[in-house]
C-alpha cells in the first residue's frame, strides 16, 4: 500500500474532520499537534464519527452515542462491540499523509 494525501496539516482545525482519499472515507481527529486516522463509519449504526464530539480521544458516535478511542479504533461503551479501522499517519512537508492498509489489532 501507498502513502496517499489527506490535506495540508494546516487545514485541520483540532477535532475531527471528514476525508476522502483515494475512494476511502476516512475521520481524521488533531489532538494537540497529533493527528489520528479511523473509518469514519461507526461499527454498529453506519454513521459519521468525524460529525461526533470528542472527549480527549473518545469519539462519540451521534447517532447512538458508542464511543471509539481514535488510537486504537475499539469501541469505549455500548451499544458498538466492534472497532472501526485505524491508519497510520504521518507528516511530509506541511501535508498530512495516511497508509491506507488498516492498522491489524495487536
Amino acid at each position: 500500500m501507498e502513502w496517499v494525501e489527506a490535506g495540508k496539516v494546516d487545514g485541520f482545525p483540532p477535532g475531527g474532520a471528514r476525508v476522502e482519499a483515494a475512494g476511502h472515507r476516512l475521520a481524521v481527529f488533531r489532538i494537540g499537534g497529533d493527528f489520528y486516522a479511523i473509518g469514519d463509519r461507526c461499527s454498529h449504526a453506519e454513521a459519521s464519527l468525524s460529525e461526533g464530539e470528542l472527549f480527549g480521544y473518545d469519539v462519540e458516535c451521534p447517532r447512538h452515542g458508542s464511543e471509539f478511542d481514535v488510537r486504537t479504533g475499539r469501541p469505549a461503551s455500548l451499544p458498538a462491540t466492534r472497532p472501526v479501522p485505524v491508519y497510520q499517519v504521518k507528516v511530509e512537508a506541511g501535508r498530512l499523509m495516511v497508509l491506507l492498509e488498516p492498522v491489524e489489532e495487536e
